[in-house]
C-alpha cells in the first residue's frame, strides 16, 4: 500500500472527518489526564467551530491530507507567521493508521508547501502528554525551542531550518 499527500481545502468534507477525528482525541486525551473525563458534546462542537479554518488556508497557509491506498488517513497545517517562519500544526493520522510509515511523508509535505511558500523555519507546539508527537518530531530533525507563542496547552516548542 502507497502513501500519497495531497492539498485539500479545510471546509471539505474530508478536512471536517479528520478536524473532528484530530479534536476528539487531543480533547479527549486532555480532559481524561487532567479531569478524568472525556469531552463533553458541546466542548467538543465549540473546539471544532473555533479553530475550523485556523489560518490554513492561501496564500498564507494550508492544509494536506495523506490518503493511505487512497482513503484518507491523516492531514497536516502549516501557516505563515511573518515573512520566513511557518507553524507545523494538526498533525494527525487515524489511530489505525499509525505504524504505517505515513507520520513522516506528511510533515515533510507540510514543510515543503511552507518552503515553496516563502519560510526558511518551521516551527510548533505541543503538550506534554502527547509523547508520540514530541518522539515524532525529534524523529523528523526538531529540537526542542524557547516557547514561540502563549498558547494554554502547549508545554514544548520545536523548531527546524527549512534550508
Amino acid at each position: 500500500m502507497t502513501w500519497t499527500v495531497a492539498p485539500e481545502p479545510y471546509s471539505s468534507p474530508v478536512a471536517a472527518a479528520l478536524w473532528r477525528a484530530y479534536y476528539t482525541e487531543v480533547s479527549d486525551r486532555w480532559y481524561l489526564l487532567h479531569e478524568g473525563r472525556r469531552t463533553a458534546p458541546e466542548e467538543l462542537e465549540r473546539e471544532i467551530a473555533a479553530g475550523a479554518e485556523g489560518g490554513l488556508a492561501a496564500p498564507r497557509g494550508g492544509l494536506l491530507v495523506a490518503r493511505y491506498a487512497g482513503e484518507p488517513a491523516g492531514c497536516a497545517g502549516y501557516r505563515l507567521l511573518d515573512g520566513t517562519t511557518a507553524e507545523l500544526t494538526r498533525v494527525f493520522l487515524y489511530e489505525g493508521m499509525r505504524g504505517r510509515g505515513g507520520a513522516g511523508p506528511l510533515v515533510r509535505a507540510a514543510e515543503d508547501a511552507a518552503r515553496a511558500a516563502g519560510a526558511t523555519r518551521m516551527v510548533l507546539d505541543t503538550r506534554g502528554d502527547l509523547v508520540e508527537a514530541r518522539a515524532l518530531y525529534a524523529r523528523l530533525g526538531y529540537t526542542e525551542t524557547e516557547p514561540h507563542n502563549a498558547e494554554p496547552y502547549a508545554e514544548h516548542w520545536f523548531a527546524k531550518r527549512l534550508g
